[in-house]
């Protein structure tokens, strides 16, 4: 029954995330598919970890190589980093089957909230980012 409710809320909790949450914001297919992969690769390799008897510095290692291959690999803004971590403890969490039922949607839910909140275009609405490309170099 733990398993049911902890993919459950990993699945539901991935979907708001990429789609409700990232999605409507960022409008960027290409990281919606990451983010969601992700997840769902975190979430299978914690299953068969926490099923097996392996050391910890496999988990971590493996932790760490997931976490960094696709951080490298292209330019994205430190809050598309943001929404990965996130999507990554979602997979954590889930895959880790505390023994309290209520831990995994508790934990997500507050994800979920702090994701929704830090990341509201009303929290900070008077800054702005602006990036400029030079396709000359000017000397004077």
């Amino acid at each position: 029954m733990s398993y049911v409710v902890a993919y459950s809320t990993d699945l539901i909790g991935i979907t708001i995330l990429a789609y409700v949450i990232y999605f409507r914001r960022y409008f960027r297919r290409d990281l919606l598919l990451s983010y969601v992969a992700l997840n769902i690769g975190i979430l299978s390799v914690m299953t068969i970890l926490t099923s097996v008897n392996v050391g910890v510095g496999l988990g971590l290692g493996l932790f760490g190589i997931l976490s960094i291959i696709r951080l490298r690999s292209d330019q994205i803004t430190q809050a598309e980093i943001a929404y990965y971590f996130i999507s990554l403890t979602l997979g954590l969490l889930a895959g880790l089957h505390p023994a309290n039922l209520y831990l995994v949607p508790a934990m997500t839910a507050g994800l979920l909230t702090i994701m929704y909140v830090a990341d509201h275009p009303r929290l900070l609405s008077k800054t702005k980012r602006q990036i400029l490309t030079l396709d000359n170099a000017y000397i004077d």
